[in-house]
């Protein structure tokens, strides 16, 4: 059952107190600090609803939280309740509705105790409701009636959690249009209900604070930007219902944070609190008439009156009685309805006739030309700016795609406006009738009075029941926070605490400080080896251990406590410790260390941030694939690494303590330069930065030109290593060690990205993601040489350097012809490519034969024959109820697999329905049709099945899976079938010998993809990797580990046994089977999304990804007869890329015998992509 209410959280002081700076502790009331989500309801176990976003507390108080001295004052203003909503949006697109209370709360006993808060002292507390409808009034009275009930002075008949509970637990979403929901909490009665689906869109939210805060002008200058994509950013200090993302590309800001370190540049700033917009590139105006007429029904609805006046003086009305209608009344409901319709006219307006100029082929979705044209001489103007822009919009070319999958007689919103408006009617017909009354759905708690009478009244909001682990894990920050707090009292780190201690002399002044220094760091080395002593079971960012070094790191101003902890790990490895952690242990030091070369930062300690860097590099983990996973990799987040100030000093150091003072000065120095460049290839810094920097420093120290171009070698063969490792890519690249490559595992991601909360502060962080745009600093080093450029080239055997993959023979040939083959009414979820053996018999060995058969969301099958221009469409097979999932053929038949869990054969020539199989007990995934009229089936049950189609029976269960098959593979000649899914295992039959040969486990989530040929298997799982197994000893022969997402699809070259690779990551892998092992030799980077389909042939590859590109490689070597040297894999050369067009594709089929491609979109189209050639 959907619920209207997710989940109900509380934010606000959190155990561990930081400011949104970064500095840990309480330093005053006049100090701003980070909120933290205390409580929630459901536990953060619930399965049922994805988690609430982890940014959530940061926007729901997003000036942070403040202390006072008093709470509620009846008074004072300022000390009232704030309500208001949020919208959050969430990277794909899906919005999180949110309604929150912000109050004053006391500060719970235990922190106050714990950092030394002033008795009786109150804190920025807000809680909320959270939901994915937009019903914004039910959320908000809903959560006024729990806070009214908290500090009603009459109580609550039950715990007020247990109220919350069965408020979240119980009330239903309504059916739009058919329901409403009555339910109460405690005493008070609350209705729900959602407009019907063919009304406008549920926006239970009224623009009245809008139209408040900003005049017309203003208004119409906002709506532009909106229409046109631009990057808002709205500002307020009063909480108004539009602070927050209501698009992805507009967000709202409290106009308390500071933004004059943000790049601005383009972004549309909306003050609503001065009615002032105000942003760097011009905003285009709208056109005549239409801004006329918007500007005039705007002001008619907000300025009746003098809306009314101007038009008695033009006489449009007839009596006084006729100009009072309407006049004076309050904003309501009604206001937002004609608002929406006013716009919603304008669009009518812009966009009349456009369907005529929607068009079905590939290169273009709509004539953006011919619609201009077609304007320009109906208003004698020329196309005008804001049109072209906005017709170019994610937006309208998203309408397009959704519009063309509606029936020609089911017209939108839109056109039923533009057929009322060409009639005369009233734009409000065109909304669906609310004569049906909906159906009462009563929702009520029996156990509201029928207690014992015992009341539940509270001074302050509750916290909820915590577990045994929360409730240890809290003790823990807060006895480590108390800790930290003794240190900082006793020790002499301020001149604060130094004016008491006149009475000391200067040298006992120096004894005491070296005694404590002393105490610190031999606190800091117990520390230190009893984290390393914790167990696999315990959490060390959880132990008493990790909270007391962090809190001695951050503590004190001089440095003691960071340089202390880098100083005892350096020891520790210097006395014979090898580096070894596990991956717990890995994250706690990786988060001192970072926290250690923050705060060093902040006091300019270079020797500790050296010091750091230096044992970074010595600690490590073991991955899954049994990789070193090296500490140094992480920190490439922060910023000091970006500085030439701090590697010039770290070059003085390494010079300064060389061990051989003797020795030729230039070579000198381009070691101890070569000992740099390997930190900075650790760090994974990026290749022009890190040449800069050491080139810079080579020139200052006069070295020559051969030592130079060392160096430039050494660089040269670091990044040759990571291209063939990692890949080309124009963000900071993954790094390696010279102790082995770091493997790229999920665990850490968010670290190489993103700028921690130590360095830039929470509070700002999640502003500076939305405006900081990605500019990469190779551009910004001018004194870079030419010679660098061969950062963006791969090296071959030779070590000739070549551009990767752009062929300049393919630029030079014709133009691609792509059609747009229109018939399915929903996603296309299968597709397949039959082959020229199966056509042979139906109509003739032509050259240009070759059906595509489909499958779709519309329950049907179609078949296509491409060599018919103009009717593709061959023959639709109808006779599924769900879903279309897989889809094979042989010569004569078609056989499909369905969620309505029964496959099908049809009869291809005559279009009928043959076989209905039913076996499966759940969707079926996977069908494949095979000599002999015989069927192979799998399906989400975990059951592989064989059937006879001549007896429509199914004749053996051939395999089972302890979860969903996925994928499987099947060797006709020997009998071999492969499956693999969601239980992370390949399984491996004998079907003749009836018995299963190997369970293949190595892989830790679900295996998507699986190609065999001959002895070799391969696989590729959600957890980055692929593994190349043996079938017939049942071992796995090595792991391909470089990708950075799931590997969707895996094929193998028959010719030259190569493997190639794709993935969500957009990468393009080719791999060659070497004595020595296999070793990625070439990276494809020319797609922009996950890699859906590879198909290899002897002479030809085609690829295809979901943002709708596709391409086709070659081997002109092999094709021409003549003999390739060096690696055969990376021979493959990218021969032609066809004009890519906006589509999210879903699935990908290819015909290398005719050089054809073709994608199934999400909104039911097939594009064909044909590459004839003529070599």
């Amino acid at each position: 059952m959907a619920r209207i209410f997710e989940y109900f959280v509380v934010c606000g002081l959190g155990p561990e107190i930081r400011t949104l700076d970064g500095d840990k502790g309480y330093h005053g009331t006049g100090m701003m600090y980070l909120p933290s989500l205390l409580d929630q309801y459901p536990l953060d176990n619930y399965s049922l609803y994805p988690p609430p976003p982890p940014q959530l507390p940061t926007c729901v108080l997003p000036a942070g939280v403040e202390f006072y001295s008093s709470g509620f004052d009846a008074n004072d203003a300022s000390t009232f309740p704030r309500s208001y909503p949020i919208v959050l949006t969430e990277g794909d697109g899906s919005k999180i509705y949110v309604s929150c209370i912000a109050f004053r709360d006391p500060v719970s006993e235990d922190i106050a105790e714990a950092y030394h808060i002033p008795a009786n002292s109150f804190a920025d507390k807000c809680i909320c409701v959270v939901s994915r409808s937009p019903s914004f009034r039910v959320l908000r009275n809903a959560l006024e009636e729990i806070f009214a009930l908290c500090f009603s002075p009459s109580g609550s008949s039950k715990p007020l959690w247990d109220v919350i509970a069965y408020m979240v637990s119980n009330v239903p979403l309504p059916m739009p249009g058919r329901d409403r929901v009555l339910f109460a909490i405690e005493n008070c009665l609350l209705s729900v209900e959602a407009p019907p689906r063919d009304g406008l869109p549920h926006a239970d939210i009224s623009f009245q604070p809008l139209v408040q805060c900003l005049d017309v002008d203003n208004l119409i200058k906002f709506f532009t930007a909106v229409l046109l994509e631009r990057r808002i950013l709205l500002r307020s200090n009063n909480g108004v219902d539009y602070i927050d993302a209501p698009t992805p590309y507009m967000m709202g800001l409290h106009s308390g944070v500071d933004t004059s370190n943000l790049a601005m540049d383009g972004v549309v700033v909306v003050d609503l609190d001065y009615n002032r917009i105000s942003t760097s590139e011009e905003i285009p105006h709208i056109p005549e008439p239409e801004l006329s007429s918007l500007r005039c029904e705007i002001l008619k609805l907000l300025c009746p009156n003098v809306m009314g006046i101007d038009q008695m003086k033009a006489g449009v009305f007839s009596s006084s009685e006729q100009y009072s209608k309407g006049c004076n009344k309050p904003w309501g409901e009604d206001h937002d309805l004609q608002l929406r319709l006013i716009f919603l006219k304008f669009f009518a307006s812009i966009l009349g006739g456009y369907r005529n100029f929607i068009e079905n082929n590939a290169m273009h979705v709509f004539n953006t030309q011919a619609f201009l044209k077609k304007r320009s001489r109906s208003t004698n103007q020329p196309p005008e700016p804001m049109i072209i822009q906005f017709l170019d919009s994610h937006g309208f070319l998203d309408y397009l795609e959704r519009v063309a999958t509606l029936d020609e007689n089911n017209n939108n919103l839109l056109e039923k406006l533009q057929d009322a408006i060409g009639r005369g009617q009233n734009p409000i017909s065109i909304l669906p009738s609310s004569l049906v009354e909906p159906e009462i759905i009563t929702i009520s708690d029996e156990d509201v009075g029928a207690g014992s009478g015992a009341k539940y009244t509270y001074d302050r909001f509750p916290s909820n029941i915590r577990s045994e682990e929360q409730d240890e894990k809290r003790k823990q920050i807060l006895a480590a926070a108390s800790g930290a707090f003794e240190y900082i009292k006793h020790a002499p780190s301020s001149p604060s605490v130094q004016v008491g201690k006149d009475s000391l002399s200067p040298m006992e002044r120096a004894a005491e400080r070296e005694r404590m220094v002393l105490d610190i760091k031999v606190k800091l080395q117990g520390l230190w080896l009893r984290l390393l002593k914790l167990g696999a079971t315990d959490d060390p960012l959880s132990s008493f251990e990790y909270g007391t070094i962090l809190a001695l790191i951050e503590s004190d101003a001089e440095g003691i406590g960071g340089s202390g902890f880098v100083e005892c790990i350096g020891e520790h490895i210097h006395s014979g410790w090898h580096g070894r952690l596990t991956d717990e242990q890995f994250i706690a030091v990786k988060e001192l260390l970072k926290t250690a070369i923050n705060r060093a930062t902040s006091r300019n300690d270079l020797s500790t941030i050296r010091d750091a860097l230096e044992v970074s590099a010595e600690m490590y983990k073991k991955d899954a694939n049994n990789v070193s996973d090296y500490v140094q990799r992480h920190l490439i987040s922060l910023s000091i690494w970006e500085e030439l100030r701090f590697w010039e000093g770290y070059f003085d150091h390494l010079m300064e303590h060389s061990s051989s003072k003797s020795a030729n000065y230039a070579a000198l120095v381009a070691t101890q330069l070569i000992l740099v460049a390997s930190h900075m290839a650790g760090l994974g810094l990026f290749d022009t930065d890190a040449w800069y920097m050491v080139e810079t420093i080579a020139e200052r120290n006069n070295i020559g030109y051969k030592q130079l171009i060392k160096l430039r070698g050494f660089f040269s063969h670091a990044q040759q290593l990571r291209v063939g490792y990692w890949g080309t890519s124009s963000v900071k690249a993954q790094s390696m060690s010279s102790h082995g490559l770091s493997s790229p595992r999920p665990i850490d991601v968010t670290d190489q990205n993103q700028q921690p909360a130590e360095a830039s502060g929470v509070g700002r962080s999640w502003v500076q993601s939305m405006f900081s745009r990605d500019s990469s600093r190779a551009n910004s080093f001018a004194r870079v040489r030419q010679w660098t450029s061969d950062s963006t080239s791969v090296a071959n055997e030779n070590g000739t350097p070549r551009k990767q993959d752009l062929s300049t023979a393919g630029q030079k040939k014709t133009q691609t012809n792509v059609r747009v083959l229109r018939g399915h009414g929903g996603a296309i979820t299968a597709l397949h490519c039959v082959t020229k053996r199966e056509v042979w018999d139906l109509v003739g060995d032509r050259e240009d034969a070759g059906f595509f058969i489909s499958g779709s969301t519309d329950c049907m099958v179609k078949i296509w024959d491409p060599s018919i221009r103009g009717s593709e469409l061959r023959a639709t097979l109808k006779g599924h109820t769900r879903t279309v999932r897989s889809v094979s053929s042989d010569r004569g038949k078609v056989v499909s697999g369905s969620d309505d869990q029964s496959v099908i054969v049809w009869d291809k020539q005559t279009s009928q329905l043959l076989e209905e199989l039913k076996g499966h007990d759940a969707q079926v995934s996977c069908v494949r049709m095979l000599s002999g009229e015989r069927v192979l089936t799998a399906a989400h049950d975990g059951t592989v099945k064989m059937w006879d189609v001549r007896t429509d029976t199914c004749v053996a269960t051939v395999g089972r899976c302890s979860s969903a098959v996925l994928c499987m593979e099947y060797d006709d000649s020997t009998g071999i079938l492969a499956a693999a899914g969601r239980d992370a295992v390949a399984n491996i039959w004998d079907i003749r010998a009836g018995r299963q040969m190997h369970k293949l486990l190595g892989h830790t989530k679900w295996i998507r993809s699986i190609r065999m040929v001959g002895d070799t298997l391969v696989t590729g799982s959600d957890d980055w990797t692929a593994r190349v197994w043996s079938v017939s000893r049942g071992t796995c022969d090595a792991v391909l580990a470089c990708h950075a997402g799931p590997i969707l699809c895996v094929e193998c070259s028959m010719l030259d046994r190569g493997i190639i690779t794709g993935s969500t990551d957009g990468l393009l892998r080719f791999w060659e089977n070497e004595e020595e092992g296999i070793r990625c030799v070439k990276n494809v980077t020319i797609h922009n999304a996950a890699i859906l389909s590879i198909n290899a042939g002897e002479h030809w590859l085609g690829i295809g990804a979901a943002d709708n590109s596709m391409s086709l490689f070659q081997r002109p070597q092999e094709r021409l007869g003549l003999s390739s040297t060096g690696s055969k894999m990376s021979g493959w050369q990218l021969y032609r890329t066809p004009q890519k067009t906006v589509a999210m594709v879903r699935c990908v089929a290819s015909d290398l015998e005719r050089k054809r491609i073709c994608s199934g979109g999400r909104n039911g189209v097939l594009r064909l992509w044909e590459a004839t050639i003529n070599i």
